[in-house]
């Protein structure tokens, strides 16, 4: 994969993992580093960002749709009250992702978010970055932990949140707009996404 941004059919530059599939290019060009806000919203990107957790961020796009419908639209209301027959259910769903353990892990992480003094939200974008920092050129610029996302984990595990490491954090932060890590000279940084 190349390190900086590449040139699409489009003509358009994107970030080089951008470029490398449809799906990731339409979640590159749309979604990826816009801010997010909402619990649910960031709930349903706490969990992916577990549930990717040792697997490529691919397979769980391909199966983003598949865990909204087993998960209940990501309602932290609804995904609190899953009980063992959920898990059951859950673990007999080829649409998602069946791991015990990340499957237990999002019905406890709803019910923590639930029960959350403040929301989601709230803590989570307390973490955000600065936003004039410099942008990153090439891949390897990119940090995969900062001291921000290590304070975010440890923030979301004393709330009583499972499978946050700092990686994980970061990946949210990326994923849900706290950072900006599109490269300098990717179109969706040059646009203006913000």
């Amino acid at each position: 994969m190349a390190e900086g941004a590449v040139l699409g059919a489009d003509g358009l530059r994107r970030c080089g993992w951008g470029e490398s599939t449809e799906d990731y290019r339409h979640y590159h060009d749309t979604e990826w580093g816009r801010p997010v806000h909402g619990d649910d919203a960031l709930f349903e990107r706490v969990c992916l960002e577990a549930f990717q957790s040792g697997l490529s961020w691919l397979t769980i796009l391909r199966r983003r749709e598949g865990f909204r419908a087993a998960f209940a639209g990501f309602e932290i209301a609804r995904v609190a009250e899953f009980g063992e027959a959920d898990v059951e259910r859950l673990l007999a769903d080829p649409g998602i992702i069946r791991n015990r353990a990340k499957i237990e892990a999002a019905i406890a992480n709803a019910r923590t978010a639930r029960d959350l003094d403040g929301g989601l939200d709230a803590l989570i974008w307390r973490f955000a970055g600065e936003p004039d920092r410099p942008a990153p050129r090439t891949l390897g610029e990119v940090p995969a932990v900062t001291p921000e996302s290590t304070a975010l984990a440890k923030a979301l595990k004393q709330a009583g949140f499972r499978f946050v490491g700092p990686t994980t954090a970061y990946a949210l932060m990326q994923a849900c707009g706290l950072v900006d890590d599109h490269l300098a000279d990717c179109h969706v940084r040059t646009a203006g996404k913000r």
